[in-house]
């Protein structure tokens, strides 16, 4: 606390006030005019023919008058009397940049009041004097008293640091002036610079609120000075006067980011977020105000919530520092200084401490001390950061090490036990390799069940269709039999009349054609033709079924050739016929098909187990009645690099629950005895050795629907496809 002391005391000490007698007898001095001011009192908004004869002036008495902040515009009245002998061309120099307009009434040779007015309004090239102060020409005749009057409107607060001083004077203070802001801001630069690069370099965000805050104080610093508009934006009178405001409320959004950053107030101090959440969302509002043109409005909230905020902040960052956390000592001492250097510049301003260089450039010099203080803290943190990392890149490499010695020893004993579990798994792998060579042998047995199956329901599909023509061939044969017996008899009866010879011509002719009529011949043609029909007709039925079956069978099946899909569908619903019967429906729809390069035999196969399971589910939803339908269409897929065979049923559907499983081998819905559960893995298998695809579309009590899509040619398939 000694420390805090002993600093507040040096700043308060420097700033005491220095009463020097003020002369307007000595053309070489610089005189500060404050306690010669009177300020018209009378009614508002009064234009300048009632102002200069009015007797409502109180005098002002103050070196620099504060007048705060007025909506209106403020009069002043400044008497000044030339005691020398010769006439005195002064210049009369308000020294505060902030103000918007300024307008100096000055009395002619006539009496007449002349009137020149300045502001940040204007252009600054408009500027007689290219200076950020105020200037206006003082022309005093030796031995006269003149009154001059000033009009001065502003949007922030009305300080008034007034001098009359000669050309020289001006000049030499201007000089000093410059030079102390030139160094300020050349620190503000080299500061940001230096700092941007190790935000660069260590990519720590703490660096880049910093790097932000610092150029947003000095700007701010800048425009307070009257250079931003002199050298940044001379030809932006409109943001001339809300820049500093605007960046004042800039550099303390960004002073509380890097405060966030710095102090660490995520982990430090967590419940102080929201509150300065608050504050930068009070500085944002003061931004937007001061755009949309309500600059007193963005002036008041700047001027409280930088007050508020930067106490709330010192506060912080004293906590911490008490906690421990060594960094925030920087933050406290810098942040400390600006305040005290803020203090001293307010306490000019309201004449408690005297204007001169020291307070009238308080808050740069503060500025530049915090800016140096947190620049260090930044660097110290870091280097604690650094410290920490390398602390636990020690402990970590020294976990390592004792990892790396647990594993050393693991390592023997796991290899102890990779040796028993070798044997172990030997033993075991041989074990397994046995049963793995009977679940062969059983699968075998059970594939080679399915074809049997299949066998038989081919042949008793063949022996039911073959059946029917053979029987009627044998039906036919007795009746044959009898007809031809009755035709040789007819031809004995006709022998023994024709070679009678003891009957005549027409008597024959009378007793053949009474025997043909006894016999009815007529009919028997018929009939022997009817009979001869049927019989040609049974054994064309026989071939055909056999030419079928020979393309179903298809021997070379272990051979890829060119097959016709739509004979082998063709031959696959001959074979099934007596399995669909009569009460099933068969829609046939087959498109134009170019031969396909396939395994033929097989393909039929799948044909055949599909088409079985769409009739049992048919029969299963119909049993005896009529209204199943199976359809099959075929045709070419749409790149023409291959063909589809649809076969849909309207049967029972196939449950979600259990549609991803029926290619599995052994997965069977049908009752014990009327499946193995191999038929569709058998066809899933079939078609993927063809490289197509099944497409199963299914709907509880509506029926199912399988899309078998096949290659044309399976070399073209490989060259698409290369593994």
């Amino acid at each position: 606390m000694k420390f805090w002391f002993l600093l507040f005391y040096l700043f308060i000490g420097a700033c005491l006030p220095a009463h020097a007698q003020l002369t307007v007898d000595d053309p070489g001095q610089r005189l500060l005019v404050g306690h010669s001011l009177a300020r018209y009192t009378g009614p508002e908004n009064s234009d300048f023919s009632i102002v200069s004869s009015s007797s409502a002036f109180q005098s002002l008495n103050r070196d620099v008058p504060n007048l705060g902040t007025s909506p209106n515009a403020i009069w002043l009245r400044l008497p000044i009397k030339n005691n020398n002998q010769q006439d005195l061309d002064f210049l009369l120099e308000i020294a505060y940049p902030l103000l918007d307009e300024i307008e100096l009434y000055s009395p002619s040779e006539n009496g007449a009041y002349q009137s020149i007015k300045l502001g940040e309004h204007q252009n600054f090239s408009s500027r007689k004097y290219k200076v950020a102060n105020y200037v206006f020409d003082i022309h005093l005749p030796r031995k006269s008293e003149k009154v001059f009057f000033l009009r001065i409107k502003s949007t922030e607060q009305v300080i008034l640091p007034i001098y009359l001083s000669s050309k020289r004077q001006f000049v030499r203070q201007m000089n000093s002036d410059s030079l102390l802001s030139g160094i300020y801001i050349g620190i503000v630069f080299i500061m940001a610079i230096y700092n941007l690069f190790l935000f660069f370099s260590v990519r720590e965000r703490g660096y880049l609120y910093y790097v932000l805050y610092v150029a947003c104080a000095g700007i701010t610093q800048m425009g307070i000075k009257g250079y931003s508009f002199q050298y940044l934006w001379p030809s932006w009178p409109y943001f001339a006067t809300k820049g500093p405001i605007i960046f004042g409320c800039l550099s303390g959004l960004f002073a509380l980011l890097f405060a966030g950053s710095f102090l660490q107030l995520s982990k430090n101090a967590p419940r102080s977020r929201p509150i300065i959440a608050i504050f930068i969302a009070f500085f944002v509002l003061g931004t937007i105000l001061a755009l949309t043109g309500q600059t007193q409005l963005a002036f008041f909230v700047m001027q409280v919530t930088t007050g508020a905020g930067s106490l709330f902040v010192l506060y912080l960052s004293y906590r911490i520092m008490i906690s421990g956390y060594k960094p925030a000592k920087y933050f406290v001492y810098g942040w400390t200084v600006l305040l005290l250097g803020s203090v001293v510049f307010l306490l000019k301003d309201y004449g408690i401490l005297d204007y001169n260089n020291f307070t009238s450039n308080a808050v740069q010099i503060a500025s530049v001390i915090e800016m140096a203080l947190l620049s260090f803290g930044l660097a110290y943190s870091i280097n604690i950061l650094k410290q920490e990392n390398e602390e636990a890149y020690n402990r970590e490499l020294a976990i390592s090490q004792e990892n790396a010695r647990l594993i050393s020893e693991q390592n023997v004993i796991l290899e102890q036990k990779v040796g028993e579990r070798t044997r172990e798994l030997t033993e075991s792998n041989t074990s397994l390799q046995t049963t793995l060579e009977h679940l062969k042998e059983a699968q075998s047995q059970l594939v080679e069940a399915e074809k049997m199956a299949s066998l038989g329901q081919l042949t008793a599909g063949v022996a039911h269709e073959i059946n029917n023509p053979i029987n009627f061939v044998t039906a036919n044969i007795t009746p044959l039999k009898r007809d031809i017996n009755m035709i040789w008899a007819t031809l004995d009866e006709v022998e023994r009349i024709a070679f009678n010879p003891d009957i005549s011509d027409n008597e024959k002719q009378v007793q053949i054609k009474k025997f043909k009529d006894d016999l009815d011949i007529d009919y028997l043609k018929t009939e022997v033709d009817f009979l001869l029909q049927g019989m040609g007709d049974g054994a064309h039925r026989t071939a055909e079924i056999v030419k079928s079956l020979r393309i179903f069978s298809r021997v070379d099946e272990d051979t890829l050739k060119f097959a016709d899909i739509n004979e082998g569908l063709a031959s696959t619903l001959v074979i099934l016929n007596s399995l669909i019967n009569n009460s099933i429906e068969v829609e046939k729809n087959y498109g134009n098909l170019p031969r396909v390069e396939c395994y033929a035999g097989k393909l039929n196969q799948v044909f055949m187990n599909i088409i079985t399971n769409a009739v049992y589910a048919i029969n299963k939803k119909f049993a005896d009645d009529s209204g199943g339908k199976l359809s099959i269409e075929t045709g070419v897929t749409a790149d023409e690099s291959g063909i589809f065979v649809k076969i849909a049923d309207n049967g029972i559907g196939i449950p979600e629950n259990i549609r991803d499983r029926i290619f599995e081998p052994f997965f069977t819905t049908k009752d014990v005895g009327e499946g193995t559960g191999l038929g569709m893995s058998i066809a899933y298998n079939t078609i993927a050795k063809h490289h197509g695809k099944i497409i199963v579309e299914s709907e509880v009590g509506e029926g199912t629907t399988f899309t078998l899509h096949i290659p044309i040619q399976q070399r073209d398939w490989h060259q698409n496809n290369p593994e």
